[in-house]
């Protein structure tokens, strides 16, 4: 069983402490580093490696935003789940943009964290049902109409 490699980046130091501790009681997680900012993690994604960084968005010197979009243009093939207590479309849709591959409310139960954390370790995508119905919400309200990604010709 791969061990997935976590590294915490968060400015609250109780929050980053406490969920190493559970992380760690994981049998096949394993927190790597924590950062207190958004230039720590750069450095430390960097350097480490880590399968997923759980970063929060609204960190002094660097946000969560501009560190994740940093992270993936260095093409490490390091996953970014924002955990954060922002729940404004805008800022959701900043960080997808920036290139994270899920979004949780703090306000979330650790075991949607855990799943969450499999989840983008495991290629795919997580966006907490809250954040979903918030977005869907604000797209409907917005009046907007998507373009087709794909064309079809005939």
């Amino acid at each position: 069983m791969k061990v997935i490699k976590v590294l915490l980046a968060d400015d609250h130091k109780l929050l980053r402490e406490g969920l190493h501790a559970l992380i760690d009681e994981q049998s096949n997680m394993k927190v790597i580093a924590e950062a207190e900012d958004g230039r720590a993690a750069l450095r430390l994604a960097r350097k480490l490696s880590p399968d997923v960084v759980v970063m929060d968005i609204s960190m002094p010197g660097l946000n969560g935003i501009e560190a994740t979009r940093q992270i993936m243009s260095a093409a490490y093939g390091i996953k970014v789940l924002a955990l954060s207590m922002h729940d404004d479309a805008r800022l959701v849709t900043e960080m997808l943009d920036a290139g994270a591959s899920g979004y949780l409310l703090k306000d979330c139960a650790f075991e949607e964290l855990i799943q969450a954390i499999h989840s983008v370790a495991e290629q795919g995508t997580y966006v907490s049902p809250k954040i979903n119905d918030m977005l869907f919400r604000d797209h409907v309200q917005s009046g907007r109409k998507l373009e087709p990604s794909v064309k079809v010709l005939y």
